[in-house]
């Protein structure tokens, strides 16, 4: 597996201010411009792009923004959120609380006393749980991930997202789902003390506070729960702080945050999503298959933090670009991604 490089030591780490630089000179700066320029002018029909940050070997080397949009403006993550809720889980595992392999009987409710019993958070996290889940965003009248969100899940949506029929054995059949992530999540926050404000400090302590996401905000729903499927709103330069985290394996200014081999866990491919393009899935994180060794939290409307340690490089791309208009935003990216060399060897 393609190695996480470290910081360069003459690089400081952005708790507090993001280090610039001009392109190095073994980058394609021309395909960098052109990606640049693809991306600032995508013709309305096909959506809008609001934030791209381009961080290089720990340095920012590229950023534009959007309408109405700077590097202060917080947008929305949507399914990103489920890569910060990944980590969370590795730092409860870190610190002996949880255990990805146990049996989630005794901490979900539903759960106790019937076949959900046995459904692991390792289950959970390579989106194996088993459980029923239509993860629509447009069709409500099929879609569990409208009605957990606004509908009758709307005031719990762990509970909603647990109370769904078991449709096949545990760890058996890859179903991305957003209840699932808010049963991890639900774990999580029952582990920490069980209430929102409790959460919240954890959140802020352990993972915001220390990378310096200042202006992180994560949304919770009215039972409490952290809504780790969908809502953390951050600055395009915070979300690629998260980024940099897992492209320094879990390690910021020295500080091990996530246990040695989580970063990798998040990596190691589980499944393929049946549609184009046909991304790979790890633990709560999607891999994009042409760039080895990576790994990349994706949003609903075009929302991407890339992490790829073969080219010590983080992409961060915010935008609102629906999903039947998207084809054409992924040329786009990977022309920047490939305009920075490759710096290690598998």
């Amino acid at each position: 597996m393609i190695p996480f490089p470290e910081q360069p030591s003459h690089v400081p780490w952005p708790t507090v201010d993001w280090p610039t630089a001009d392109l190095d000179a073994d980058v394609d700066a021309g395909a960098v411009q052109r990606a640049l320029v693809d991306l600032r002018e995508t013709p309305t029909e096909l959506g809008v792009t609001l934030a791209t940050l381009v961080v290089h070997r720990g340095r920012i080397v590229a950023e534009q923004y959007g309408p109405d949009t700077d590097r202060n403006t917080t947008l929305i993550s949507w399914s990103m959120a489920k890569s910060m809720t990944q980590a969370v889980i590795g730092m409860l595992v870190g610190d002996g609380v949880l255990d990805v392999d146990a049996p989630t009987g005794e901490r979900v409710p539903g759960f106790a006393g019937n076949e959900k019993a046995a459904i692991t958070l390792r289950d959970l996290l390579a989106m194996k749980s088993g459980l029923e889940f239509v993860e629509d965003y447009v069709d409500d009248s099929i879609s569990h991930c409208l009605e957990m969100l606004f509908g009758a899940g709307a005031g719990d949506h762990a509970q909603y997202a647990a109370g769904q029929q078991l449709l096949h054995q545990p760890g058996t059949v890859w179903n991305y789902a957003s209840g699932t992530t808010n049963i991890v999540s639900r774990i999580a926050g029952d582990q920490v003390g069980g209430t929102e404000d409790v959460m919240r400090a954890f959140l802020q302590q352990r993972l915001f506070g220390p990378l310096g996401m200042t202006s992180a905000a994560p949304k919770f729903d009215p039972a409490g729960t952290f809504v780790g499927s969908s809502y953390v709103y951050a600055t395009a330069r915070d979300f690629a702080r998260f980024g940099l985290l897992y492209l320094r394996d879990g390690v910021w200014e020295g500080q091990r945050l996530l246990p040695d081999g989580w970063a990798d866990y998040a990596r190691t491919e589980v499944a393929v999503d049946p549609d184009p393009p046909h991304f790979g899935y790890g633990a709560h994180w999607w891999i994009w298959r042409d760039q080895p060794g990576s790994l990349a939290a994706h949003g609903y409307e075009g929302q991407y933090v890339i992490v790829l340690p073969e080219r010590d490089l983080v992409v961060v791309h915010l935008g609102k670009i629906p999903t039947d208009v998207r084809p054409p935003l992924y040329p786009k990216l990977r022309t920047l991604i490939n305009a920075f060399p490759v710096v290690t060897n598998s």
